[in-house]
C-alpha cells in the first residue's frame, strides 16, 4: 500500500513537472497572464532575505580595521508598480527589514564588553524604483532595477544619552542609499513570480559620535564616516 502511494505520488509530481516544463520553456509555450503587465498599476508583496555590511573611512590609518560579522536577516513588504511605457515601470516597494552585525575593534582590551558591539536594526525602507524590462520571451521576461531608498531605523538608539562607554551603541535614525539590482519575472497560470538580487550602497554617514563629555572615543573617534551596504534577495509575487 505503502509503495502504492509513493509511486502515485511520483508520477503526479513528474506529470506536473512535466507540465510547467512545458509551458515555460517549450518552443511554443501557451503564453500565461498575457495582458497582465499592461495595466497601469498592479500590486503585489515580496518575501526575501538580507545581508547587510558596514563600510567604514577613518580620519587616519587604524593599526586594525574595524570587523564586521554579518547574518543574515530577511524581509517582507509591498509592491506598487505604476507602468510608464511598455519596457519601464515606476516599483514603490516599501518592507520591514530585520538584520543584525557585530563589530569587533581590534584595538580596544581583551573584555567582550569593550571590543564587541552589537549592531541589532529593524528597518522600514521605502525604496523607489526604476524597472526596466526586455522583450518578453513565452513566459520569461528579465529585468533591471535601479534607484534610491530611504530608510527608518526602529532600532537606531539615536534618542539614548548613553554612549559606548555604557556600552551603547548609536546610529542615525534617518539614511539614504542607492540600489541596483536585476531579475526575471516568471508568468505562472495564476501569478507572476520575480525572484531578484539587489545591492544596496548607503550614501550618508549613520554613525553617531560618542559625547565628548566623557573623554577620548577608541570607538567612534576615528571614524570618518560609517554606511550600510546590503545584498537583497527577494521573491516578488504579483
Amino acid at each position: 500500500m505503502k509503495k502504492a502511494v509513493i509511486l502515485i505520488l511520483l508520477v503526479l509530481t513528474t506529470k506536473g513537472y512535466s507540465q510547467f516544463a512545458k509551458n515555460m520553456f517549450s518552443k511554443d509555450p501557451i503564453i500565461n497572464l498575457e495582458n497582465w503587465q499592461k495595466q497601469r498599476l498592479y500590486f503585489g508583496y515580496y518575501l526575501g532575505f538580507n545581508s547587510f555590511d558596514f563600510k567604514f573611512d577613518y580620519k587616519t590609518p587604524p593599526k586594525g580595521d574595524i570587523q564586521v560579522k554579518k547574518t543574515t536577516g530577511f524581509n517582507v513588504g509591498v509592491v506598487a508598480d505604476l507602468r510608464l511605457q511598455e519596457y519601464i515601470n515606476l516599483r514603490f516597494e516599501p518592507g520591514l527589514y530585520y538584520t543584525k552585525r557585530d563589530l569587533y575593534y581590534p584595538e580596544i582590551g581583551n573584555l567582550e564588553k569593550d571590543y564587541l558591539r552589537e549592531v541589532n536594526s529593524t528597518y522600514i525602507h521605502f525604496p523607489l524604483l526604476l524597472k526596466f524590462s526586455a522583450l518578453r520571451t513565452g513566459n520569461i521576461r528579465p529585468f533591471l532595477v535601479g534607484g534610491m531608498s530611504t530608510t527608518l531605523n526602529l532600532s537606531s538608539n539615536a534618542k539614548s544619552k548613553d554612549d559606548n562607554f555604557q556600552q551603547k551603541f548609536r546610529v542615525k535614525q534617518w539614511t539614504s542609499a542607492y540600489e541596483l539590482g536585476l531579475g526575471i519575472d516568471i508568468f505562472t497560470e495564476y501569478f507572476i513570480f520575480s525572484p531578484s538580487v539587489r545591492g544596496m550602497f548607503g550614501i550618508t554617514d549613520e554613525l553617531i559620535r560618542d559625547n565628548p563629555a566623557n573623554g577620548s572615543s577608541p570607538w567612534t573617534d576615528n571614524i570618518d564616516s560609517m554606511k550600510s551596504r546590503a545584498i537583497l534577495i527577494n521573491f516578488t509575487f504579483h
